[in-house]
């Protein structure tokens, strides 16, 4: 449904190293599996930065693991070239990926979240909640869930309003004229003139999202986590860390919304916020209802939601039937529409995303930037206004990826994201990923090679240390401008 959120609203964007050779190409890589071990998880309360750094240089890089590289040239249009596992099932047709539970977490009246999990089985390995672009939920980080969950405790949710966390009844029953030709069923929950008692302050707004995620950390996982978040769930990721930043190790932000929300926050403006008639609440005044019907239409067109898909993906060749499959069921449920315009017509959050980025410095919350280049709506110079914000912190631009980078070249993304995980649980005794000492705190760009559908596959990854923190330099090591 961010491809829903499109259509309504151009300036609202959508959502959209790793361990050893038996998640590898056999023919590529050799060598046991390293055993990642945890020296246990604190708050994080007042982390910095860590200094990484590396014990040894290479010519190639591999991931934890020996590589056999006499076959591969030494430069690849001027990047170094790094040769990274692919997915368990197309490194090992026989190996089996880590397997995906599904639940339902009871956090209010009538509102269930949903979440998923894998790799249960890790004991003490660090906790990694994933959270999704609008519209679509846990269901976008299949890959990362099946892969990641081999080394750590993996959690996905669906923010409340969206994929699954729709709510069990209707919020405002429509009337019985109201109701569809069979007199049983409403065409829409949330319709109705009158809200039902535990309907009375629900609004889908990031506020809202914030807290829940917040619940499922203390409540669910129990302990802080690395939190990763993709467009609209970088949003909240950041926001909740620069909220409560003992509950968080770290943040990865893939290409993650800068704004959210349009109406003024009651908290933060009240006098301002009484001047808006709504702000998303229920019942849906009868205007919008009205309206939202109409959008309602066509967004949520099946034609629509794959074009949508189609122009978010740079790569036309990825599998985007299963993703679209179930964008159309979310679509289908009764209180979909509502919650579409509830969210449509939420205040804003508390603070802003560059004051969470401000709030995360001070706390000394981790943060790492992943931005697929050609993504149409969360453009690169959103990720590099972050990067000059926080001089410090780690930026990688891969290429071509578009608005949902962990989707379309997982295997770059999920590579990353064991690295700098590595990286923050060593306090920084290993290096980020691909940085060697030479290059700590500046620029650079390597060709990452996989095996994908029985091909090699390359992915370029530009990164900015911190030393490249001067806007026009970030524009000329990413190439954005002539040197």
């Amino acid at each position: 449904m961010d491809s829903l959120l499109s259509l309504s609203h151009s300036s609202i964007c959508w959502p959209c190293s790793v361990t050893s050779s038996d998640r590898s190409n056999p023919a590529l890589l050799s060598g046991g599996r390293p055993v990642i071990r945890s020296s246990g998880l604190k708050p994080s309360k007042g982390r910095r930065f860590p200094p990484s750094r590396a014990s040894q240089s290479h010519d190639y890089h591999a991931v934890h693991g020996d590589v056999s590289l006499r076959d591969v040239p030494k430069k690849a249009e001027g990047a170094a070239k790094v040769l990274i596992p692919s997915l368990p099932e197309e490194a090992d047709r026989s190996a089996s990926s880590s397997p995906i539970s599904s639940s339902f977490w009871e956090w209010k009246p009538n509102i269930a979240v949903h979440y998923e999990r894998s790799g249960s089985h890790n004991t003490g390995a660090p906790a990694v909640l994933f959270l999704p672009g609008f519209g679509v939920g846990s269901f976008h980080f299949e890959k990362q869930l099946k892969d990641l969950g081999q080394d750590y405790r993996v959690w996905a949710l669906d923010f409340v309003g969206q994929g699954k966390s729709l709510p069990s009844q209707d919020p405002a029953p429509a009337l019985a004229h109201e109701q569809d030709d069979d007199g049983d069923t409403p065409l829409f929950w949330g319709f109705g003139e009158e809200p039902e008692p535990w309907a009375r302050e629900l609004v889908y707004s990031v506020d809202l999202w914030r807290d829940q995620v917040r619940h499922f950390v203390e409540q669910v996982i129990g302990e802080p986590v690395y939190l990763v978040g993709n467009s609209l769930g970088g949003y909240v990721a950041l926001y909740l860390a620069a909220s409560f930043p003992e509950l968080v190790k770290g943040v990865t932000l893939l290409n993650a919304t800068p704004f959210w929300g349009f109406l003024p926050n009651p908290i933060r403006s009240p006098r301002l916020f009484k001047l808006f008639p709504w702000s998303g609440t229920f019942p849906l005044p009868s205007g919008v209802r009205r309206l939202t019907e109409l959008v309602w239409q066509k967004i949520s067109d099946p034609k629509s939601i794959r074009d949508i898909l189609k122009q978010v993906y740079s790569d036309h060749s990825v599998k985007i039937d299963k993703v679209f499959s179930q964008i159309i069921e979310v679509t289908e449920h009764p209180a979909a529409a509502a919650a579409f315009a509830s969210i449509m017509f939420a205040p804003g959050g508390q603070l802003s995303f560059q004051e969470s980025l401000g709030r995360c410095a001070v706390s000394g919350v981790p943060i790492c930037l992943m931005y697929g280049r050609e993504d149409p709506w969360v453009r690169p110079i959103w990720g590099l206004k972050v990067k000059q914000q926080l001089p410090e912190v780690p930026y990688y631009e891969i290429t071509p990826a578009g608005h949902c980078p962990h989707d379309e070249v997982p295997e770059v993304v999920n590579y990353l994201l064991r690295g700098w995980i590595r990286n923050l649980d060593s306090q920084g005794s290993v290096a980020l990923p691909l940085v060697e000492p030479e290059y700590e705190g500046r620029g650079f760009s390597k060709e990452l090679e996989y095996i994908k559908e029985g091909s090699r596959k390359s992915i370029r990854v530009r990164f900015c240390g911190s030393e490249v923190s001067s806007f026009s330099t970030l524009l000329k090591v990413l190439g954005l401008v002539s040197k």
